[in-house]
């Protein structure tokens, strides 16, 4: 009788996933995925992986002609190439993951309907390729910020790995409630691209938070401050621009509470995605 009992407890239905720790379990699985969407982003390409290089570098140069020359910021804020290029890979990081995550579902259709596995792993494994193509990024900007007297401290580390966290967790969330919806509504994957957009110009990239701070009301730059990409894009700043001791550069108020608060909604829309992908995870196979 007793042997009875603890073979039910052990067994589990067949194509029952218990989410985020299914992934986790299958860490061996999750690993050969992002390895073939990394091949296959390289595949058939002349310079590889240079292009991890090249297409932020060339970015760069576009925002920093358009903005630093033309506009002058490149005279009203004390370095600003490295100003620029440090939140303009965090943005990177955050588009790429979270546009990835939406179309992955999508993209992975034969898959999901061939074989069972957790469908979480589709926007997750999105997300860590999009850290795996943003680390030669952040070894561009070091290296510059280097050259221009970069000295970190521990706090300053401590933030460019915060905001990593932030914009991962985030950017999986959403990865997932907008991947999970794109299942059956693919205007979900429109608005993603509008967000994304728009994601750029929300946060402190091409300018500095004191230009938001002087056009509008108290409340706003609240909620302004309270947007987890503008905490990620100013955690980037402190670890890579502010150690160059730029002449009137200050650090966003209350930053590290901020970036406390950026990490707990990120956390809420991880769950939330979560949710919403679970609820529609059994229409998959069929809507696809």
């Amino acid at each position: 009788m007793s042997e009875t009992s603890h073979d039910t407890q052990t067994l589990a239905p067949p194509g029952v996933s218990v989410g985020l720790i299914d992934v986790f379990r299958r860490r061996h699985l999750l690993a050969l995925i992002v390895r073939k969407e990394v091949q296959i982003r390289y595949r058939g390409s002349i310079l590889g992986w240079l292009w991890s290089y090249v297409k932020p570098l060339v970015q760069f140069l576009v925002f920093f002609i358009a903005l630093g020359v033309f506009l002058g910021l490149n005279k009203s804020i004390a370095y600003y190439p490295i100003y620029l290029l440090s939140g303009i890979t965090i943005v990177t990081f955050f588009n790429e993951a979270f546009s990835n995550g939406t179309r992955s579902l999508v993209d992975n259709a034969a898959l999901i309907k061939k074989i069972y596995l957790p469908r979480e792993m589709f926007p997750v494994s999105s997300m860590l390729v999009a850290i795996v193509n943003t680390i030669p990024q952040i070894i561009v900007v070091v290296v510059i910020a280097v050259v221009f007297g970069w000295a970190p401290s521990a706090a300053h580390i401590a933030a460019l790995l915060l905001a990593m966290v932030i914009v991962a967790i985030l950017a999986t969330g959403l990865g997932m409630l907008f991947g999970a919806i794109n299942v059956t509504f693919r205007d979900a994957q429109s608005f993603v691209e509008i967000i994304v957009m728009c994601a750029v110009w929300a946060s402190p990239v091409m300018y500095q938070w004191e230009m938001v701070a002087e056009k509008v009301p108290a409340w706003l730059f609240v909620a302004y401050r309270a947007n987890p990409l503008t905490a990620a894009v100013e955690l980037f700043h402190y670890g890579l621009w502010m150690p160059l001791n730029p002449d009137g550069g200050q650090q966003l108020p209350g930053m590290w509470m901020y970036a406390l608060i950026a990490l707990i909604t990120s956390a809420v829309v991880l769950v939330i995605g979560q949710l919403v992908f679970r609820r529609l995870e059994g229409r998959f196979a069929q809507d696809l």
